[in-house]
């Protein structure tokens, strides 16, 4: 790692790390009832974006979670477990970082889900992606709780707002029958 690299991920470290855990009870409320659906942007995974080799079968190739993103994911399970927040169906980005987040969350069955794959080499792909990720999401609404393991990226663009790694959105619905965020639950490790 170059010295500009290893400054620019200590100063993003510093900064992530600095940042208190956050948890709202509109968040904790809409996971706790029957039908709650969330989205998870993947434990701290250093860097942006994935190596030039990248191949989304081989974790080897891709950016993936470090010791304290696999740290930050176990807590985040055991804060959900603690509250009693379980999830009927978790859905990862079939890349290793989700899934593995996913796993070491350790709240329900995980299925990958290329709809929620990353399309940030690919932003084209995103209002296309993101139209059959909000079609999938309301074709299970009510269908238990369901948790969506994914990128930065995509949440934004589904909800306007840039997570940090790690932090969960609770989704509702707004005013006009839009998907919108109903609270916000970040846990760090």
């Amino acid at each position: 790692m170059g010295v500009r690299a290893a400054l620019v991920f200590l100063a993003f470290s510093l900064a992530w790390a600095s940042v208190p855990a956050t948890a709202d009870e509109a968040g904790w409320a809409t996971l706790g009832r029957p039908g709650g659906v969330a989205v998870m942007r993947h434990a701290l995974a250093p860097g942006t974006g994935d190596p030039v080799a990248f191949e989304l079968g081989d974790c080897a190739t891709q950016r993936n979670l470090d010791a304290v993103g696999r740290a930050q994911a176990r807590a985040i399970g055991a804060e959900l477990r603690d509250r009693g927040v379980t999830f009927d169906r978790v859905y990862a980005s079939e890349w290793c970082r989700c899934i593995e987040t996913a796993e070491l969350l350790d709240v329900g069955p995980v299925t990958p889900l290329p709809i929620v794959n990353s399309f940030f080499r690919d932003r084209a792909a995103g209002p296309a992606q993101t139209a059959a990720l909000r079609d999938f999401i309301a074709g299970i609404t009510g269908a238990g709780r369901i948790l969506f393991v994914t990128h930065q990226v995509n949440i934004t663009v589904l909800t306007g707002v840039v997570p940090a790694s790690g932090e969960i959105l609770a989704l509702g619905t707004g005013t006009g029958g839009e998907m919108a965020v109903a609270g916000r639950i970040r846990i760090d490790p």
